[in-house]
């Protein structure tokens, strides 16, 4: 299924909303440290893309997963995790109020669902002869 202009549309207009809610969960409670949120979640994808080709051998059929793909699989994953725990450890420590914290990671979550969306729903195919 090829992604058209109503994807685009569709990802752009959640992408918004995940970054308007990171943005009011700092600005209505006077306290910019949800914003390391959105931060942490821009660069969560990052190792996951840098090291996925770095597992596959041209000439053979079969993928099997080595150790930079792996490595980059578990870097991703703990910045994801560090992006949906920071907030509730700055709420549990009182340094964000318990709201903002909900919008943080609500915003976030938005955020990184619309970049896995958007590497899914535009990726290309390995073999363009089949």
């Amino acid at each position: 299924m090829a992604a058209g202009l109503k994807t685009v549309i569709l990802l752009s207009f959640v992408l918004a909303v995940g970054f308007l809610l990171i943005i009011l969960s700092c600005a209505l409670w006077h306290n910019w440290l949800p914003l390391l949120v959105a931060i942490t979640f821009v660069i969560a994808p990052l190792p996951n893309a840098l090291f996925s080709h770095c597992g596959a051998d041209d000439f053979s059929g079969s993928y099997e997963p080595s150790g930079p793909v792996d490595l980059g699989r578990f870097l991703t994953s703990i910045i994801v995790v560090t992006g949906f725990a920071f907030p509730i450890v700055l709420a549990h420590s009182g340094v964000i109020n318990t709201s903002a914290c909900v919008m943080s990671i609500v915003g976030g979550g938005l955020v990184y669902g619309t970049i896995l969306a958007y590497s899914q729903a535009f990726k290309q195919d390995e073999s363009d002869f089949e």
